[in-house]
């Protein structure tokens, strides 16, 4: 018997819909709180969110447990995978954490494989700043541009590399550790036993807040008159940074995340004036931005994990 009409007109417009409606979800693991959303996979609208305590003080295996309940009580018939963004290195394509700073006991624990048979779904495993990355490349702060850095600027300074639309992750997983770049070798702005000098021990909220003691939060050490001293420097240490990105990766746009990133925001035009001091004369500046997303890192870690 021949079938009349378009199938889909005779089918009630709820129903099918749900025919073809998937989900993807995203996690954000970080040193302080695990957050989590569940994302339509078409039109990416937040069907479910929700944040709890890391409690890294009892060690990865605990964490990794509430995670994966977390994850669990997420999961819909529909959704089709899972992304996890984490503060630390990761080898690919195995998914293996080598390190995680911030949560102890989370040397070389295979979270993709051990994820993925508790969750029964294919599972993406990726470096928390370059979910946030890959998100504002698709849909914030460089969308669009053909080589965009995003610079996390939190507890710690984390970074991702977007190049046409895909992230550059370099030969073993581990390029866009902005934060470790050296900055004042031998020479932190603070006394530690640490002498690295690399740019999270200048531009790291922990490390602002290290400098400017009197602070209560972010926004303190760039607005008022509490820690006016040191902004001067903050804007050329950014510079310093950006500098060594761009001649490295000339970038259209550079977008500062995390805390402190987006209390530099009122800053920027101070930020590119210094930065003109200090780029090869007739190099093309980048635009700097910062985050446009809300929900940038677990946005990223879902959209990554539909390429896995």
């Amino acid at each position: 018997m021949r079938c009349k009409g378009n199938f889909a007109n005779r089918i009630p417009k709820a129903t099918w819909y749900s025919m073809y409606m998937t989900s993807l979800i995203g996690v954000d693991l970080g040193g302080t709180k695990i957050a989590i959303a569940r994302f339509d996979a078409k039109t990416l609208e937040v069907q479910f969110q929700k944040t709890l305590p890391t409690h890294a003080e009892q060690r990865l295996p605990k964490v990794y447990e509430d995670m994966r309940d977390l994850i669990r009580d997420c999961i819909q018939p529909d959704t089709t995978s899972i992304g996890v963004g984490v503060p630390g290195l990761v080898r690919h394509p195995e998914g293996i954490l080598v390190r995680m700073p911030n949560i102890p006991g989370s040397e070389n624990f295979p979270l993709l494989d051990t994820l993925k048979k508790d969750c029964q779904l294919p599972v993406c495993v990726e470096n928390d700043a370059s979910c946030f990355a890959y998100a504002e490349s698709q849909l914030g702060a460089g969308k669009g541009a053909s080589v965009f850095v995003g610079i996390t600027m939190g507890t710690g300074v984390g970074g991702g590399i977007v190049i046409d639309g895909k992230l550059f992750r370099g030969a073993h997983g581990y390029a866009a550790e902005i934060g470790h770049m050296l900055l004042q070798p031998g020479m932190p702005p603070y006394d530690t036993a640490d002498k690295r000098g690399d740019v999270e021990q200048f531009l790291s909220g922990t490390a602002m807040g290290k400098r400017c003691e009197a602070a209560g939060k972010p926004e303190d050490y760039l607005e008022g008159a509490v820690c006016a001293f040191m902004r001067p420097e903050i804007f050329r240490e950014i510079a310093w940074m950006c500098v060594n990105i761009c001649h490295s990766l000339d970038p259209e746009v550079i977008a500062f995340g995390g805390s402190a990133g987006r209390a530099l925001k009122p800053h920027l035009k101070a930020i590119e004036k210094e930065l003109g001091k200090w780029m090869l004369p007739g190099t093309p500046p980048p635009k700097l931005s910062t985050a446009s997303l809300p929900n940038a890192a677990t946005l990223g870690a879902a959209l990554l994990s539909q390429q896995s």
